[in-house]
Formats: structure tokens, C-alpha cells, sequence
């Protein structure tokens, strides 16, 4: 046999190629894990501490005090901010991309946290789609309360388009007349560049104070299930714990956009009535029907179900 047909079909000298490849791609991956071993330490120690604070009882019990705070001191920071800051301007970057999708983000990072967690708590898919309903219970809240708004709003409204003043008397300080138009919605009114005038809500404090109150509910669980998975000695998944990284620091920016829009664009007592009525739509939710039994069509609180009932009172430790 020709020895070179053996060479040229890949015997040892293809399985030579292949081992220099190994090492080359372990050559490669030394540095990478270097760089992977702290950025492993550093999310470990910040979502521990998190999870710590968000499962704490003064977090959980008065959270709600906290932004029944920034709702009745906010406007007031009014006095000090200036109107010539980036945040007084209502096509900010963090307006456009955020505040008008806060349902979107929230659901999505929620809904992908709790999936992540229930799973690889029970590995129950009907575990998980149950305390996914909660996300889909509070999203039609969201959706019937930011509709029965705005048909109150067309209903209490109406809509004046400006007319010129009088030549003879041009006072720039004198209101100028208005039109009145009776066939307009709110959303015509304001498209036509006219004037709305009614009584309304603010629904932008509402969603951002459920959404606030919704990741505090969803987020303090991360403490017992890190507990259960040190007793069961085992390591969350790194993707797990991004999520919830990720989670707070969506919670911090619902927060400082509900500070911003309080000091910037304050509108009393709209943006109160707004928060008042998130408030009302957590404590309906979390505090009256998640804690009936399965019967009433409850999905149960969080953790309900996901780990031991020794450990379900008892505060972790990590």
C-alpha cells in the first residue's frame, strides 16, 4: 500500500492538526478566564447584597412609603431644578425609549426572571405558567385602568383651539379666546395642536408605581431561593442572577424617571391620583387576591410553591 494514500486520507497527521488546535484554543481561553473569574465574583457579591435588601421586611413592609414620598415631595424639588437641564425636556432620550414602553420592559425582564427561577426551583412548566399569570393578571389591569381613563378623560374634557386676539388691544399677558370644538377625543385634540382642558390622571405615575411595586414583590424571593440552592449545595446560574441584576436596575430607573417627571413636569393633583391609583391596583393584587387559594383563581404570591416550607419563614443566609 502506498503510504502516501494514508497520509493524504488524514490518519496521524490529521489527528496532529487537531491536537495543535486544542492547544492553541486553550492557549486562547486563559486570558478570557481571567477576566471571567471576577466578573463571576463581583455579580455574586452585588446580586447576594441585593437579594439581602429586596427580602428584608423594612423593604418589602414600606417600600410603598417610600414612593408615597416622592409623589407628595416631588413636585416641590420643583423650586430648585433647572428648566434648561437634559431631564426638562420631554423628548429626552430616556422619555422616548423607556417611560413610553414601561409595561414592555417590565413584563419582559420579570416575566424572563420568574420563568428562569421557577424552573430551576421545581422544574414545573405548570408551576411556572402559574406564577407567570400574575405578570398577565397585572398587565390587564394596566390595560383596563389606562382605558377606563382615557374614556373618563374624553367624557370630563374638552377641546379649544386658540383664535387670533384683537388687533386693537394686543396685550401679550391677556389669555388669548378659545373656540370651543365638542366632537374631539383627547388624543384628536392634541394631534390637531389644540388645546385639551378636563380633568385627568396621570398615567405615567400610575404604571411606574405599579411597575416599582410589581419588582419589589417579584425580586425579594431571589433571597430564599439562594438560600435553598446553598443548603441543596448548588450554585445558581449565572444567567439567573444577570436577570435579577438586571431587574434592579430597571427598578432604580422606574424610580429616578417617576423623581424626574415629579420635579420637572409636576401636575398636581394628577400625578398623586395617578400613584394613588397604582397603589390601589398593588394592593388588590398582591394583598388581597395572590393570597386566596388556587380556588378563587389565584396564582399565589411569589415563591408559593417553589421551596420548602421549613425554610419559607426563615431569612436567608448566604
Amino acid at each position: 500500500m502506498d503510504p502516501k494514500a494514508g497520509t493524504s486520507s488524514g490518519g496521524p497527521l490529521s489527528e496532529i492538526q487537531l491536537e495543535k488546535l486544542q492547544r492553541r484554543a486553550a492557549e486562547l481561553t486563559v486570558p478570557g478566564r481571567f477576566l471571567i473569574r471576577p466578573l463571576n465574583a463581583a455579580l455574586e457579591f452585588v446580586t447576594n447584597l441585593l437579594a439581602r435588601l429586596l427580602g428584608s421586611s423594612l423593604v418589602r413592609r414600606h417600600f410603598h412609603l417610600l414612593l408615597s414620598g416622592l409623589l407628595v415631595f416631588g413636585p416641590v424639588l420643583s423650586l430648585w431644578v433647572s428648566r434648561y437641564s437634559i431631564f426638562a425636556n420631554r423628548n429626552h432620550y430616556l422619555y422616548r425609549k423607556f417611560l413610553q414602553s414601561t409595561w414592555g420592559w417590565t413584563c419582559t425582564l420579570t416575566g424572563s426572571f420568574i420563568l428562569l427561577l421557577t424552573f430551576s426551583a421545581r422544574r414545573s412548566p405548570y408551576l411556572s405558567l402559574r406564577h407567570l399569570s400574575r405578570i398577565g393578571l397585572a398587565g390587564l389591569l394596566c390595560w383596563g385602568c389606562r382605558h377606563l381613563l382615557t374614556l373618563l378623560e374624553d367624557a370630563a374634557g374638552a377641546c379649544y383651539e386658540p383664535i387670533h386676539q384683537d388687533v386693537q388691544n394686543p396685550d401679550p399677558t391677556a389669555q388669548p379666546l378659545l373656540l370651543l370644538h365638542e366632537d374631539q377625543t383627547k388624543a384628536s385634540c392634541l394631534k390637531a395642536n389644540m388645546m385639551w382642558r378636563g380633568y385627568e390622571v396621570s398615567q405615567d405615575t400610575l404604571l411606574l408605581c405599579l411597575c416599582c411595586l410589581l419588582l419589589v414583590e417579584e425580586m425579594s424571593i431571589f433571597g430564599r431561593h439562594l438560600a435553598q440552592e446553598k443548603q441543596l449545595q448548588r450554585s445558581p446560574s449565572v444567567p439567573l442572577r444577570v436577570l435579577f441584576f438586571l431587574c434592579v436596575l430597571l427598578l432604580f430607573m422606574w424610580m429616578f424617571l417617576l423623581l424626574c417627571i415629579l420635579a420637572y413636569f409636576p401636575v398636581w393633583p394628577s400625578q398623586q391620583l395617578g400613584g394613588a391609583l397604582g397603589y390601589l391596583g398593588w394592593r388588590g393584587l398582591y394583598q388581597g387576591w395572590f393570597r386566596l387559594t388556587p380556588r378563587w383563581g389565584s396564582p399565589g404570591l411569589p415563591g408559593e410553591s417553589l421551596f420548602s416550607t421549613r425554610d419559607s419563614d426563615k431569612q436567608p443566609q448566604f
